[in-house]
């Protein structure tokens, strides 16, 4: 029989099963009936060896079976040999996986010490998720709506938190697959510009223990179990996540809307070797994971473990993931969680060309979707923006960090100026284009934009790690308040400067990302690493802020008129970077930036001319006057991010060489009248 591909595939009188393991002695899969507490499992070993797969068909075998492998070999545990049969792990190609840890005891593979302990005699089925056999869906997909990089504007939200408290999503469907699908939610996409979602990890995932022993739950999903089955919990029918998150796609893709994947294949939910033993670890822990001296974990992922993307078992894995998600679902595209850990084979030095992260670009499926990386991991070796190869875009830390640097009265000009404009010294040389640059101001690690502006200091107590969590680099300000303030004028200074980071991130040249609720004025208390709340504290409010009733829908009318700003204007989003002779940089005194400005510590005004547009940018806590740019066109103002809707106050033109007074903290734009 063949040994590709793995995993359990239905054929006309049973069901054939490989699954990859290169140092066990044998494989069983396991066949799990019955309910909750009278579980009755049929063992039948997998009689064929090939190429590091054991595999067979097993008759009578139809879809919906639940199924587990037990994998016998050594328990070695200071040679990375992990293997116990009294655990029952879950197929790493499962389409499917049903079921939650509920015994921890259980799901540990050791007794007293991981290193030096015995292997554990507790069996663990029933206390540990089991997979399920899949019926093949041959539904041929509909097209893609394959939006230009060039025109692509990413809302980053979660599946549940986006829809959870969402007013017009019926009850039953708030945040689940369908209920991100809903009319009232795309149509509001649609909206804002979206043309593509980033999901927070929708695979099948599990929380770590150190999660499960204070009662809380891994709600970003940054804990994969299963690499290639949908994340059951956002069904709103349970065990119907593989069809409802197909009809999710189509259903976007109806709208013109993409689908990109934040997809993990960087560490999984097992934890160190401390940890637990649900898949990898008892399958093949060396052929699986990247160790380090007497077969500890090599840790470059800050999670405890991390998948060797040196090995032909995980290359496999990650390219027939990743190949799935696309020929099965019509998924657009992936941004890759901690990528720089996939150009470091055995955990060793960062390779642009290394072979997983090859694979992923030359393959004929994968290489026609957008790919994204996050070009760190938890190491200094790893922090790679702008090393990555051609046909990668990367989420830009640099771009963020000056944004957030320049309007809080910090940093350069120049970092500034080249941020805005493409990154061209980040991406230029390895020939990508303007788009390789995901520009950001806030994402889902780290503060909201409204806590961004309104908090100095990370306020994590609530996830239960006494605040030691999440990083202090958040370069924000509070204008003279921590948290939340019944001050109009703090408030209104507040919303202003947040406008302007906005406006600033949707008119930069580059791909902008939008942190999905940032548009509805959305925080979290000043908690910055919110990965393990499932609460109001994580979820989008869509009803009126009581403290401010209008600021939610003023910053969306906002968004909303600044993306239609940049999508009537190929100028807007280019797919070129600006040359030399396309581009003036105006001093608010009247003239050009000289030499000397440009290494200005105190400068807080950068004028952009490229064009037709004019970008007025300043910084400072109170307003600046400013000599508008000559040249003979009159100038037509287009955008006051001071103003609740961005609307001038007048869009009466102005001479050129006009003074008119920068705003504090204020993105300004203008358009020349054409001749």
């Amino acid at each position: 029989m063949p040994v590709f591909p793995l995993g359990a595939h239905v054929d006309d009188t049973g069901v054939r099963f490989a699954v990859a393991s290169t140092s066990a002695d044998a494989v069983e899969v396991c066949l799990v009936d019955g309910a909750p507490g009278e579980l009755v499992e049929r063992r039948v070993e997998l009689p064929e060896r090939t190429f590091g797969v054991w595999h067979g068909h097993v008759p009578g075998v139809r879809p919906g079976q639940r199924y587990g492998f037990r994998a016998h070999g050594p328990y070695r545990p200071w040679e990375g040999h992990r293997f116990n049969p009294h655990k029952i792990l879950v197929d790493p190609y499962a389409r499917r996986i049903t079921g939650d840890v509920t015994d921890l005891r259980a799901a540990y593979g050791w007794v007293d010490d991981p290193m030096t302990g015995p292997a554990s005699r507790v069996d663990s089925l029933g206390a540990v998720p089991l997979s399920v056999v899949e019926a093949p869906d041959r539904t041929p997909l509909p097209p893609r709506p394959d939006v230009p990089w060039s025109e692509t504007v990413v809302a980053e939200l979660h599946v549940k938190g986006y829809t959870a408290r969402h007013p017009e999503v019926p009850p039953e469907l708030r945040g689940t697959y369908p209920g991100l699908a809903h009319p009232a939610v795309v149509d509001h996409l649609l909206r804002i510009g979206v043309t593509a979602v980033e999901l927070l990890p929708v695979c099948a995932s599990a929380s770590e223990p150190a999660l499960l022993e204070r009662g809380a739950r891994n709600y970003w999903g940054y804990s994969t179990l299963g690499f290639l089955a949908p994340h059951g919990g956002y069904a709103s029918t349970p065990g119907a996540e593989t069809a409802e998150f197909r009809s999710m796609v189509d259903a976007l893709h109806r709208a013109g809307i993409e689908v990109i994947l934040d997809f993990v294949p960087n560490h999984t939910c097992e934890g160190g070797v401390g940890g637990v033993t649900l898949s990898y670890r008892g399958l093949d822990a060396r052929a699986y994971y990247s160790l380090g001296g007497l077969g500890h974990d090599a840790d470059i992922t800050g999670t405890g473990n991390t998948l060797d993307a040196g090995s032909p078992t995980v290359i496999r894995l990650v390219c027939d993931a990743l190949r799935h998600w696309v020929t099965h679902y019509g998924v657009d595209g992936f941004r890759i969680d901690l990528a720089s850990v996939l150009g470091r084979p055995h955990s060793g030095p960062f390779d642009p060309n290394s072979a997983l992260l090859t694979a992923i670009a030359q393959d004929p499926v994968l290489s026609t979707c957008k790919l994204i990386a996050e070009p760190w991991d938890a190491t200094g070796e790893g922090y790679r923006v702008g090393g990555f190869g051609v046909a990668w875009s990367e989420w830009n830390g640099r771009y963020r960090d000056a944004v957030r640097d320049f309007f809080r009265g910090h940093g350069h000009i120049a970092e500034l100026a080249s941020r805005v404009t493409g990154s061209s010294d980040l991406y230029a040389l390895s020939g990508r284009r303007p788009w390789a640059s995901m520009n950001f101001v806030t994402a889902h690690d780290g503060f909201t934009l409204r806590d961004l502006v309104s908090y100095e200091r990370k306020h994590n107590e609530a996830n239960g790690e006494q605040n030691r969590d999440g990083t202090d680099d958040n370069r924000s300000q509070n204008f003279g308040v921590e948290g939340e303030t019944s001050s109009p004028v703090v408030r209104a200074r507040r919303r202003a400067t947040a406008r302007a980071m906005l406006g600033t991130l949707l008119l930069s040249i580059g791909t902008p990302m939008i942190l999905g609720g940032d548009e509805r004025w959305r925080t979290q208390q000043g908690n910055n690493n919110a990965y393990c709340l499932d609460d109001a504290a994580t979820w989008v409010d869509w009803s009126p802020d009581e403290l401010d009733p209008g600021a939610a829908d003023a910053m969306t009318r906002f968004v909303a008129r600044v993306a239609a700003i940049r999508r009537a204007s190929p100028a807007l989003h280019r797919d070129r970077f600006l040359r030399d002779e396309e581009v003036r940089w105006w001093h608010p005194s009247g003239r050009p930036l000289t030499q000397d400005d440009w290494h200005d510590a105190h400068a807080r005004s950068l004028g952009l001319l490229a064009g037709e547009w004019v970008f007025l940018l300043h910084a400072g806590g109170t307003g600046a006057p400013c000599v508008l740019p000559g040249g003979g066109s009159p100038l037509v103002p287009v955008l006051d991010s001071t103003r609740e809707d961005g609307c001038p106050v007048s869009e009466r033109p102005l001479r050129p060489r006009s003074t008119i007074t920068l705003p504090p903290h204020s993105l300004l734009l203008f358009r020349r009248i054409p001749g």
